[in-house]
């Protein structure tokens, strides 16, 4: 795939202008946004996905087309599983409404450049060394049999710090308080970070962890770097308006995590058997290439990912849906039963107590 430097300029500017957009004209002014505000903007951020892949499609055919679907696709599924720990985050630090917005973009706008810096290191590895696509397969498998092992997110669980948190809070001054949405403050002529940062460096640490699984992933649908950055960049444009959007209906898709990591094995296998067809390594058939497997193409991933996620959606809608019956049947016999209990007269006899029987007349002699 030939991407000429206009191209990728045009690309990083389009990005970048919807980044300083989203700055300027959403979060500058702190506010909490409405659903139908965030519906309509997540809207228009994944119509601009989809114009883009058509656009692959029609300028590089339906080979690199079809691979940047598939990648967006699943890299805006492992978001929305991301967008649970943001909720326990936000949550955890207590951040208000109108703040959440300003951290959301800053920590996306992190991810972002961070992600950047994978992708080129992870290009430069799979251009000079195959036996990369070994030790991206093996993370992709390990991270689908924790994904399945985790069986879903609990919706009491608590947000549990790492280590660079840890060191921020012993060796950082920070203040209790939010003050507006500042992100330092000074106090007594000292300078405090306010716990608006401290949220931040959060999410921020919790992308770099996310990243792991998220850059395999995607180079395991295509190695075009170009659509790596492409796919990755538009899936993480959008992602504050689609947590508003979404948040509180999470905890719905009780078997996203099962979905991901189905979609996440698979993608580590095809890994795996694209390792075995450029095999290099001396102590795997002699340093041969292994091509009893055939490769996995672009359209029966892309499949996969689809009938995936669909099947995830309609079992967790299913399952909400037969909760709510029998929560909603348990509640109409407790009804029921309190309203039996307050009917019944007081000098009723209960139903168990047995009646005295009338005394029997005494038999006549013959």
């Amino acid at each position: 795939m030939d991407v000429p430097f206009w191209v990728w300029a045009l690309t990083i500017g389009l990005i970048v202008g919807m980044l300083i957009f989203d700055l300027v004209g959403h979060v500058r002014t702190p506010h909490a946004p409405t659903l139908r505000e965030s519906a309509i903007w997540s809207g228009v951020y994944v119509a601009i996905a989809v114009v883009f892949g058509l656009l692959i499609l029609w300028f590089y055919g339906p080979q690199f087309g079809g691979e940047y679907f598939a990648g967006y696709i699943t890299e805006k599924s492992l978001s929305i599983d991301n967008l649970f720990v943001f909720v326990l985050i936000m949550a955890s630090f207590r951040v208000p409404r109108e703040l959440q917005q300003k951290v959301l973009l800053y920590g996306i706008t992190f991810a972002l450049v961070l992600r950047t810096v994978f992708i080129v290191i992870g290009a430069a590895a799979i251009e000079n060394f195959s036996w990369v696509f070994y030790i991206f397969g093996a993370i992709l498998v390990y991270t689908a049999w924790v994904q399945a092992r985790s069986g879903g997110h609990d919706g009491h669980e608590d947000y549990k710090e790492n280590a660079v948190l840890r060191f921020a809070r012993r060796h950082l001054r920070t203040t209790d308080e939010y003050h507006g949405d500042k992100m330092a403050v000074r106090l007594d002529g000292k300078r405090y970070l306010t716990p608006l940062a401290i949220a931040l460096i959060a999410i921020g640490t919790a992308d770099i962890i996310f990243a792991v699984d998220s850059i395999p992933a995607i180079f395991g649908l295509t190695q075009e770097t170009y659509l790596v950055f492409a796919a990755n960049a538009f899936s993480l444009l959008g992602l504050r308006q689609l947590f508003f959007l979404i948040d509180g209906l999470l905890d719905r898709l009780v078997y996203l995590s099962y979905g991901l990591a189905v979609i996440l094995g698979f993608i580590g296998a095809k890994l795996l058997i694209h390792a075995l067809h450029t095999n290099e390594l001396p102590f795997i058939n002699g340093g041969e290439h292994v091509t009893v497997i055939p490769e996995i193409p672009t359209w029966l991933s892309l499949t996969v990912i689809l009938v995936t996620l669909l099947v995830t959606t309609v079992a967790s809608l299913a399952k909400n849906r037969r909760d709510r019956a029998r929560r909603l049947a348990a509640e109409v016999r407790l009804v029921e039963a309190t309203v039996g209990e307050d009917e019944a007269p007081a000098d009723a006899t209960p139903p168990t107590a047995a009646r005295p029987l009338p005394d029997a007349p005494a038999r006549q002699s013959r």
